[in-house]
Order: structure tokens, then sequence, then C-alpha cells
């Protein structure tokens, strides 16, 4: 048995009983539960990939329906048209969403997301090189630095402007595959992106963006600025968070490169008697063709919540999802203009809805692991759902 768990360090184990207190009857045990759940008394303005933000009632209802609920992928895909119907809406909202062309049936999240486009540029260009802002999502670049690692690819980060957040000086990027920012980037601050594409694509690089699907109700789409392809976290699009998981990948790229695409694509057709249905068009993962002809080996479709997020785009529509990202913008403005100008780590950038701040209170994310050089610095989010006396609260605290 000792064996079987040497992986464990010791200092984790568990080395004595649990304290626990005697069986309760259920009844008994959900008391308890409501009683620890009202010590949660505060926000805990966490964000940094992974949202709490407003799910329409009814996104919850309809996924439950035992013909969704059951359903993984369509193996026998043209006996599964409901499944396939509810994947080829969704993919039609990413595309309007991101302003590009095509969109895959999902992948596992945005962290894999984004290696999965890296690897992508790489087979597009022939080149081994693939270029990171430093303000890309810390735990995205440790994905991407272990798909980059295995496959023999080199991994070049770009570092972050210290007075700014934004992404430093793009150059030397004539061996490169690609260049990936996130906007807003992980500081939360917004990127500077006009000319960037052009400047990208003069050297033979493709252009990747990790967006944050809620900000594209009032940002410019990614392919409004030149993205080759696009990446995001889909969990805030009618996901809760579920303790860390599962998310939802959103991939969309250019009609050019579609074949290049990992994952599945479900397309429209007629039938033989005029009908409308819809097919698997792609599929080229190693279960459909040869393993050294598939475009990924381990990338699969989040169809669950990858309806779910239909339904959350479809309900709330242009109009509400503007109206949400609105919401979070302003919160995020009152915030930054309410507290100290001192504990604002990027005074003068542009945010959306997260911010760094200056200060060691356990509130939001420590941006100590990830960049050390920022000393206690933590990432608050704010959302449509915070309310303007919880922002009281914090800017009482940070004052």
């Amino acid at each position: 048995m000792s064996d079987l768990f040497a992986g464990i360090p010791s200092s984790v184990r568990l080395t004595a009983p649990l304290e626990l207190s005697p069986p309760l009857s259920e009844p008994e045990l959900l008391s308890e539960f409501r009683r620890l759940a009202e010590l949660n008394d505060s926000p805990s303005f966490l964000g940094g990939g992974s949202y709490e933000r407003f799910i329409p009632t009814a996104v919850k209802h309809l996924i439950g329906r035992a013909e969704f609920y059951t359903a993984y992928t369509p193996y026998q895909a043209e006996a599964s048209q409901g499944t396939l119907q509810a994947i080829y809406e969704y993919q039609s909202l990413v595309c309007a969403l991101t302003v590009m062309e095509v969109a895959n049936a999902s992948l596992y999240d945005g962290a894999t997301a984004l290696a999965e486009a890296a690897f992508m540029a790489v087979r597009l260009t022939g080149r081994k090189e693939v270029v990171v802002s430093g303000a890309v999502n810390p735990f995205y670049r440790d994905v991407l630095r272990t798909y980059c690692r295995a496959a023999d690819l080199t991994l070049r980060e770009i570092p972050y402007e210290p007075s700014t957040g934004r992404t430093g000086a793009v150059d030397r990027l004539g061996n490169s595959a690609c260049f990936i920012i996130q906007q807003p980037n992980f500081f939360g601050s917004l990127e500077t992106v006009a000319g960037l594409a052009e400047k990208i694509h003069a050297a033979g690089a493709l252009f990747i963006v990790s967006a944050d699907p809620l900000t594209l109700g009032l940002l410019k789409g990614p392919g409004e600025y030149g993205a080759d392809i696009v990446v995001a976290e889909g969990q805030g699009l009618g996901n809760p968070r579920y303790f860390g998981g599962p998310g939802l990948g959103i991939f969309a790229t250019k009609k050019s490169f579609v074949r290049q695409m990992p994952g599945r694509v479900v397309g429209a057709t007629t039938d033989l008697d005029g009908k409308r249905g819809f097919v698997l068009t792609l599929s080229t993962r190693e279960q459909h063709i040869r393993r050294e002809r598939a475009t990924s080996n381990i990338c699969s479709n989040e169809a669950l919540c990858a309806l779910a997020a239909a339904i959350h785009l479809s309900l709330l529509g242009k109009n509400g999802l503007k109206k949400a990202a609105g919401l979070a913008l302003q919160k995020a403005a009152y915030l930054k203009r309410s507290i100290p100008p001192w504990r604002l780590l990027f005074p003068d950038t542009p945010v959306f809805n997260e911010l760094a701040i200056k200060t060691d209170r356990p509130i939001g994310l420590s941006l100590s692991p990830h960049y050390p050089e920022l000393g206690e610095a933590r990432l608050v989010s704010v959302s449509e759902l915070t309310s303007l006396d919880e922002l009281g609260k914090l800017i009482s605290e940070l004052s």
C-alpha cells in the first residue's frame, strides 16, 4: 500500500484518523450544512479564468433533459439529429461572438484550447517556435509549456510591461509559428491590438487570441482586428464553477484553416427528400483516422457544457450580453476609482472586469506565486452579479 501512495508527499498524507462528529440523520446533516454555508458571509472576488456569473434558470432545466444529459458524443452521428443541431447552433453562436468563420464542437477548457491552437499554428506554418505574452493566464502557460516540451517545440515568453501590465514589444517573429495574447489579459488590462495582426502576419506567423466571452458583448471580436485563431474559456456561459470544473474550450478560426482545426465540426445539409439535416462534417481525431494524421489525439467535445453555453447566449441575446458586460465594466470602473490610487498596480491602464491591486488581504486571487516580482498583490474580479453593497465593503476594507 505504501508503494501505491509513494507519489504523494508525506506532508499532506493523513496520518491519524479524522476527528469527525457522530453520524447524523439526513435532516440533521442538512441543518449542519446550512450552518456551515452561513459562515461564507463575504464574496471572494475570485476570478483569473473561472467566474461566477448570471445563469438564466432555464439553462439547468433544459440541459437536464434526459436526451441531452446522458449524451457524450454522437458516434452514430446522423442518428443523433438533436445533438448535432445543438452543436451546430453552438458553433454558429461562437462564430458570431468571435467574428470568425468556423468553430468546432468545443474542447476541454480554455487552457487546452490555447495549447491546441499553438499546435495548429505549428502545423500550418511548419515552424517550431511558439511565442506567448507573459500577461497570458499563468495556468494556461503552464499547460502550453507542457505541450511544447513534449513535442520538442521552443516556447518563448514576451515579458509584460511593469508600468502598464500590457504585453511588451513584439519582435523577432521571423521563425515563429504564432504569437499569443489574452484580451483582456490576466491582470485585467486591455491590450493594445491596433496594428498588431499586421506586424505578426508580416513575419509569417499566426495571431492567436485568448478572449473572455463576456467582454465580447462590448469589445470588438478578435476576428475584427485580425486574429487567425480565437480560443476562450466558456465556463462563464451557462456553466457554474462546479468547484473547479469541467470547463468549456471555445475554438474558432478562419475557414481556410478548417482542416487543421482539432476536434469535430458539425455541418448543415439537405437530405434526399429536401429536408434540412445535420452531419458530422469533420472529425479529425485519432479515433476516426490514422493516429499520425489526427489534428489532435486528446481533444474532445464538452457537449453538455457547450449546450449550456448555447442556451445561455440564446436567452441573453446581443442586448442581454451587452448589458451583462456593461454592468461588469461599470462596477470594475467604480471599484478602480474608489480605492486609494497607490493600491493599483497599473493605474493608467484600462481594465474590463478585473484589476490587480497591492494588498496582503485574502481577497481575490494571489498573484505572488505567478509574479513574485509584484510582491503582495491580488487579482480582484467583479461581475454583473457583484452588488454595490459588496463593492462598498471591499472599498472600505482597502481604504
